[in-house]
């Protein structure tokens, strides 16, 4: 039978963060959505929503990223990871309408890779994403001049996650570097190190400049192309010179830039002692944004698609601690209750800015587009929107893409 562990407690509701409205300056994106919202009570409100889906039709097509709500997920056309979900519109040219139930980036790279007709809303603009928002374009532009005046931006390719912004995707365009995903981050990075190291590739002098989850670089470094923790730097934009002297810059093979995802970032090694302790036999498989101790001490590290495909083709009754995005573990224990499915960390983290996205807001915009009335709407700036393509189509032209 699928279980929990005991002493799991959710976090405390929070009507700021769980629906979004007003303001809150401390938070990612302290915005308002304007008009008003369903009220969450409403009893009417799945039937609204139902009614709604079916007046705009093929007009519309509906993105649920894996972290959201069950309640926004029984209405998406279609759920995967954010680089899946922005493809899976760019496929859909007859969708007038693309409501992307995610986090901003996550519109942003759906605007940029649709056609000029089709229109990218996002339910509430306050859903951002704590980790993109760490590397901001002024900060990165800064931390490359640093990297010229130290006379090795030269011998430095950036590599920037899908979880960023699109300025910092344009960015990594501009300089000749590339978007990757935490399924692809070991070919991204063997070709960013083939393009500053010759035929040495990694074993050369060349560096990667990551953006912007040092630790999805550093494991991935470390792991899985044989660099070691001492080849890792990680700058600082808040520091002079990234709190980084020119002798450390100069060896350093991967540049890591200080940013962490707020829900993986929680899980410890101490998370992995104590399941081990309690459950006998069982597998730990965790989302490489985690630390690098915990990621050494899993079982199973991959992406969220590789965590949900490893569960479906997991033994019968085996027993299993995920570390990742509550909405999802509690998904795919409902999906196999014929294992025994734990949450890795027993204090329990939403992604509090994805849970912003609820079905209130869901509603709202989608009888507005019903209406005629065009809300939160994410364009990308066409500058932008054109360096940003270049670096996702050379991770698309990369090897298995």
């Amino acid at each position: 039978m699928s279980t929990l562990l005991e002493n799991f407690r959710e976090p405390a509701p929070s009507p700021l963060l769980l629906l979004g409205q007003g303001r809150d300056l401390s938070s990612e994106r302290g915005v308002e959505c304007p008009g008003d919202l369903p009220a969450p009570s409403d009893p009417d409100l799945v039937e609204r929503a139902r009614a709604a889906r079916a007046a705009l039709g093929e007009k519309a097509f509906v993105l649920g990223h894996h972290y959201q709500r069950d309640e926004v997920i029984d209405f998406a056309d279609v759920t995967g990871d954010s680089f899946k979900l922005a493809r899976e519109a760019a496929a859909r040219p007859e969708a007038e309408y693309i409501v992307f139930c995610g986090v901003h980036f996550m519109a942003e790279s759906a605007d940029i890779l649709t056609s000029d007709a089709q229109q990218v809303v996002l339910p509430d603009l306050a859903a951002g994403c704590s980790m993109a928002d760490m590397a901001e374009i002024g900060q990165v532009e800064e931390a490359w001049a640093v990297l010229q005046d130290l006379g090795v931006a030269g011998d430095t390719i950036p590599v920037t996650y899908m979880n960023s912004s699109a300025a910092i995707k344009a960015f990594t365009g501009r300089h000749g570097g590339t978007v990757c995903t935490s399924s692809n981050a070991e070919v991204a990075l063997r070709w960013a190190f083939d393009q500053v190291g010759g035929t040495r590739g990694v074993e050369g002098t060349g560096k990667v400049l990551f953006l912007p989850d040092q630790h999805l670089g550093r494991n991935t470094a470390v792991q899985k192309l044989g660099l070691s923790l001492d080849d890792c730097v990680v700058f600082d934009p808040r520091k002079p010179d990234g709190g980084l002297t020119a002798q450390e810059l100069a060896d350093a093979r991967m540049i890591l830039w200080r940013g962490h995802c707020s829900v993986h970032g929680r899980f410890s090694e101490q998370n992995v002692t104590d399941i081990r302790a309690q459950v006998p036999d069982v597998n730990v498989l965790v989302h490489p944004e985690c630390r690098h101790e915990v990621v050494t001490a899993a079982d199973y590290v991959g992406s969220t698609e590789y965590i949900i495909k490893m569960l479906d083709a997991a033994e019968p009754g085996s027993s299993w601690a995920v570390g990742t995005e509550l909405n999802l573990v509690r998904r795919v224990a409902r999906e196999h209750p014929d294992l025994q499915v734990h949450y890795l960390d027993k204090t329990v983290c939403f992604c509090s800015t994805m849970n912003r996205i609820d079905l209130p807001h869901l509603v709202w915009a989608m009888e507005s587009l019903v209406a005629g009335r065009m809300v939160n709407r994410i364009v990308v700036d066409a500058d932008d929107a054109h360096w940003a393509r270049v670096a996702l189509d050379q991770m698309l032209a990369l090897p298995g893409s």
